[in-house]
């Protein structure tokens, strides 16, 4: 296997084959093949259309591998070089450039919204601060739509239209997961603090993408992964406040120069499993260091209390689950403790982090056992059929590590 420095290497379905029933850096292999089977299934019965999937223990890997269909309509395979639009995980890109210029002395937790970006203001605004917008505690209001669709990728319009907008509950005291309102107002920060005046695309490449070698990552859709990219189908009828029709409509507005800090990400599994490295190893990969070991363990710490997500509630309770905490850190979902539908898996320790997307992308780390776990899905789910789906892989793979 061709491996970095940091074990972060690739492989051909021929040489996993070969290693059948063999432990790979403590991964059982036929564990892990049992893991792609249940892909398999899911495809087969049609329950999503394809995926990208990459475990790895230690920095080495012990299953990457891409199952099904990039784009079953079109019978376009899934491929190793599958481009993803990733959603909502473009929000720990964006967490990550922010924390980032906190570890610099340009920007602090603490540091008011207000202070930064003028124009909001008024109505208790002024009491939000960095903080409350990486933890999904400012009393944000949801919206998604704040602008037409072809206005969807201009952050100069969106940071307009909502900034005006009032809070629906007071800085600190609820939990409610902001779909775009936080990440649109963390994005201007990272812009407006920027010396260099560069494009946001730009700074995502230059401090992060860059570095870390994600040669096919990119915010917006570059031009030359266009023919790759796995477009956004809808797999079920409704997604919560969104219509499976409102979901496809993604794929008109995240273009080639459209700057969307909330969701607006495309990558490869390859390339997020680089990035999910990159915090397991507390900041650093091959040499290059993005952020400290302090840092990484604060942002995957849980900062949320007991308090539940109210975005997410309402969907569990109509399926009769019972809202469990939300714990969240530095916009990072933490598994916590106790057992409730998580994609994050029931199996893993208490103390692993991830972040997910809408219906179908998503990767975690536990640092307890040292895996690292990216699956990519083309062919999207709503929330609980998302969550459960994720849940019973993330336990399959963290089973793998014996």
């Amino acid at each position: 296997m061709d491996k970095n420095q940091s074990g972060v290497g690739r492989e051909t379905p021929r040489s996993r084959r070969t290693r059948a029933g063999r432990e790979v850096s403590g991964l059982d292999m036929d564990r892990l093949h049992h893991l792609s089977a249940a892909i398999r299934a899911d495809v087969e019965a049609n329950r999503y259309d394809g995926g990208a999937i990459v475990v790895g223990r230690h920095g080495a890997i012990g299953l990457e591998e891409t199952i099904g269909f990039a784009d079953r309509a079109n019978s376009r395979p899934c491929r190793s070089d599958s481009v993803f639009n990733i959603l909502s995980v473009t929000k720990a890109f964006t967490d990550v450039i922010i924390l980032s210029l906190i570890e610099r002395g340009d920007l602090a937790l603490t540091t008011r919204v207000a202070d930064i970006i003028p124009e909001f203001e008024g109505k208790g605004k002024e009491g939000v601060t960095v903080f409350h917008l990486m933890t999904h505690t400012a009393g944000s209001p949801q919206v998604l739509f704040p602008v037409e669709v072809k206005l969807m990728g201009n952050l100069d319009a969106v940071i307009k239209a909502i900034c005006p907008l009032d809070l629906v509950s007071v800085p600190g005291t609820r939990v409610s997961y902001s779909p775009l309102w936080g990440h649109a107002l963390l994005g201007e920060i990272v812009r407006r603090l920027d010396g260099r005046k560069r494009a946001l695309r730009d700074i995502f490449q230059d401090e992060l993408f860059g570095p870390l070698g994600m040669k096919d990552t990119a915010l917006g859709r570059r031009r030359d992964l266009s023919s790759r990219i796995v477009p956004i189908v809808a797999h079920d009828e409704a997604f919560g406040d969104m219509t499976a029709a409102e979901v496809e409509d993604h794929n008109s507005f995240i273009t080639e120069r459209a700057e969307i800090p909330w969701m607006g990400c495309v990558s490869t599994a390859h390339d997020l499993f680089r990035f999910a490295e990159m915090l397991r190893r507390g900041g650093d990969l091959d040499g290059v260091r993005i952020l400290s070991p302090a840092t990484v363990t604060l942002a995957t710490s849980v900062h949320t209390g007991a308090m539940v997500n109210e975005y997410h509630a309402p969907i569990l309770e109509q399926h009769g689950l019972q809202p469990p905490p939300a714990n969240i850190g530095l916009d990072f979902l933490i598994r916590g403790e106790g057992v409730a539908l998580n994609s994050l898996g029931t199996l893993t320790s208490p103390r692993t982090y991830g972040k997910f997307g809408l219906g179908g992308t998503g990767f975690w780390v536990d640092p307890e056992r040292d895996v690292t776990f990216v699956f990519l899905r083309s062919g999207l789910l709503e929330h609980v059929n998302d969550t459960a789906s994720y849940q019973r892989l993330s336990d399959m793979a963290i089973c793998a590590a014996i």
